[in-house]
């Protein structure tokens, strides 16, 4: 009996001690020396089954039975509920840590503010996020239209009305990339891989459409719909509901299965993903048109970091929504480790935090925050001592102080910089 209560003693001095360590690692970097006054996080949805209108598609892109998802098509799956569960704890954690709130916070009205797309994944998203951050407030998800009917904020329409200068940016910034042609060859191994993966020369869709395998050369870019079609695309369909197995998958042995019994390695999965994300990605190239798309989402961020009154914002959306909130921001190339996408992996997090410095100054920092693929395979707890992935972001153009953090001032010019140039154009 004595031994184990010293046993557990020492269990506590670690735990205290590590901790302690943290806090003088983060005052290190600079953290230490400001006080958190306002977060406001930017999240694409969590872990989802293949969306709907797409079942019968990819049904039929391979002989192989794709896995049995937890949840109907399109909404978040039991392992995206606890995925995103285990986030808003570690989120918990942190602004305890912070002293952003207290111990079983519950917020007064306007103090903190959930919003997501009406889609059922992206509100499921927000409650599990506010479940294990908020567990004694039941906190209300704010969304506005009915169950997956798309939000404007989120999803705006389609720019058929946009103006002729707004076509001609868009198409000269195609062509800067060496159109979408050229973007599609340079994936085409990739593709090659899916089509091997799913046996897709064996599938019903390549027997109805008399093809074996994928190819860029009928690639397409329509400016007024913002999509690609192609075969190119159908490649990206597969590779979507691929990478959702993966991260379905708990560990190695099941991410075989979920490759069909092909053992492939991290750099092929990556691969995969990249022909999933050939349109996600490409926002990153053509500023003219993320700013366009993401100019009512930038509008509603910037509004509500002027929000006197508002501790902390949750918005949940899309893939999308990251991919063109970044860059009309003007956010440097970056790069993640522990994940398969190369830039909006599942259920990340922009984190825009806004504190206040020794000097009375206010300052702002944002980083990109997820869980590795190992997080995700395991469901593996999050705390202080054992962080997701945490990326911290640069903006072309401001000058950050010692510490890695812009003046929050210059920040809130730059959101008002992105809505004036999408004005411009519309």
């Amino acid at each position: 009996m004595r031994k184990n209560k010293i046993v557990l003693m020492l269990c506590v001095l670690f735990v205290c001690l590590s901790v302690f360590v943290s806090r003088i690692v983060r005052a290190a970097e600079g953290e230490g020396q400001y006080r958190l006054s306002k977060v406001l996080i930017l999240s694409r949805h969590n872990l989802r089954s293949p969306t709907v209108g797409g079942e019968r598609i990819i049904a039929s892109l391979t002989p192989h039975k794709w896995f049995d998802w937890t949840a109907a098509p399109g909404d978040l799956s039991m392992k995206g509920a606890q995925l995103e569960t285990i986030m808003g704890q570690y989120f918990r954690q942190w602004l305890e840590d912070e002293g952003l709130m207290g111990a079983n916070h519950v917020p007064e009205i306007g103090e903190m503010r959930f919003y997501a797309n009406s889609y059922r994944r992206t509100i499921a998203t927000a409650r599990y996020f506010s479940a294990g951050m908020l567990p004694m407030a039941n906190a209300r998800v704010e969304h506005h239209f009915g169950l997956n009917e798309k939000d404007p904020v989120f999803l705006p329409e389609t720019p058929k009305t946009f103006s002729d200068e707004f076509r001609a940016r868009t198409i000269k910034e195609v062509e800067v990339m060496g159109g979408v042609r050229g973007l599609g060859k340079r994936l085409e191994p990739d593709a090659a891989l899916i089509a091997d993966v799913i046996d897709f020369k064996d599938s019903e869709y390549a027997r109805e459409k008399g093809i074996s395998s994928f190819s860029a050369d009928d690639l397409a870019f329509d400016v007024d719909t913002l999509r690609l079609t192609g075969s190119m695309r159908v490649a990206g369909r597969a590779g979507d509901a691929l990478t959702l197995q993966y991260y379905e998958a708990n560990g190695d042995d099941e991410a075989a299965r979920a490759a069909f019994g092909h053992a492939l390695t991290v750099e092929q999965w990556q691969g995969i993903a990249r022909v999933k994300d050939i349109g996600i990605n490409a926002f990153f190239e053509l500023p003219t048109m993320a700013r366009q798309f993401a100019r009512p989402l930038l509008s509603v961020m910037r509004d509500e970091l002027a929000e006197d009154g508002r501790k902390f914002t949750f918005l949940c959306g899309h893939d999308t929504n990251l991919a063109t909130v970044l860059p009309s921001l003007g956010v440097e190339a970056y790069t993640l480790r522990d994940t398969i996408e190369e830039k909006t992996p599942i259920g990340t997090k922009l984190v825009i935090e806004k504190r206040i410095g020794e000097d009375g100054q206010a300052y702002a920092s944002l980083k990109l925050v997820y869980q590795s693929a190992t997080q995700m395979h395991t469901r593996a707890p999050l705390s202080l001592e054992h962080p997701p992935v945490i990326v911290p972001l640069r903006l072309n153009g401001l000058t950050a102080n010692e510490d890695g953090l812009y003046l929050f001032d210059d920040v809130v010019r730059r959101f008002d910089e992105a809505i004036a140039a999408a004005d411009e154009v519309a």
